[in-house]
């Protein structure tokens, strides 16, 4: 990963994938009545990146993409529409929708998926519920958990400690309602 102008972006190749957390209302198929969260996943580092976005239109995740990917890299998605008709990226797809998850040995989204079932584990086997309104904080706990799995365990409480220096976040803070 190399930081340019103030951004993360990922080099080489890159998974890209939405999920969807808990359904608010039962409607229909894919993120329909629930909250889309976004990622990507550099294959190489093997660091990810996710957001909760409004919806899954390409307005919304295109720009998602390029804030996080540089220009030239290879992003590897399944076939939705939003991914396509990004022309500053190499890009090659899957098609979920006819039971195609590998295509030519590498291109898959399964490193992602493996990131996605680790969050949905969370959700079950720990939190039961995560509210749409602290759903990003969830999906960064997440992400931080996934970005340090390589490191010894003293260097993630190291990592931890100097994270949390100086900075409180009081229970009244928290649950404050947005305005």
């Amino acid at each position: 990963m190399v930081k340019a102008s103030g951004k993360h972006y990922r080099e080489g190749l890159s998974f890209f994938d939405v999920a969807a957390s808990q359904r608010r209302k039962l409607k229909g198929r894919g993120t329909v009545g629930k909250t889309p969260v976004a990622g990507i996943k550099d294959r190489k580092t093997k660091k990810v990146v996710v957001k909760v976005v409004p919806d899954t239109k390409a307005k919304t995740l295109q720009p998602f993409v390029r804030e996080n990917v540089r220009p030239g890299a290879t992003l590897y998605t399944d076939d939705a529409g939003a991914y396509r008709r990004m022309a500053d990226l190499r890009h090659d797809s899957v098609k979920h929708s006819v039971g195609e998850y590998v295509k030519d040995v590498d291109v898959h989204t399964n490193g992602f998926e493996a990131f996605w079932s680790m969050f949905k584990r969370g959700f079950v086997g720990v939190y039961h519920n995560m509210s749409v309104r602290h759903l990003p904080l969830y999906a960064a706990e997440f992400a931080g958990r996934q970005n340090a799995r390589e490191k010894d365990t003293l260097d993630q409480m190291h990592d931890l400690a100097l994270g949390m220096e100086r900075k409180r976040l009081p229970y009244k803070e928290l649950t404050r309602r947005a305005a």
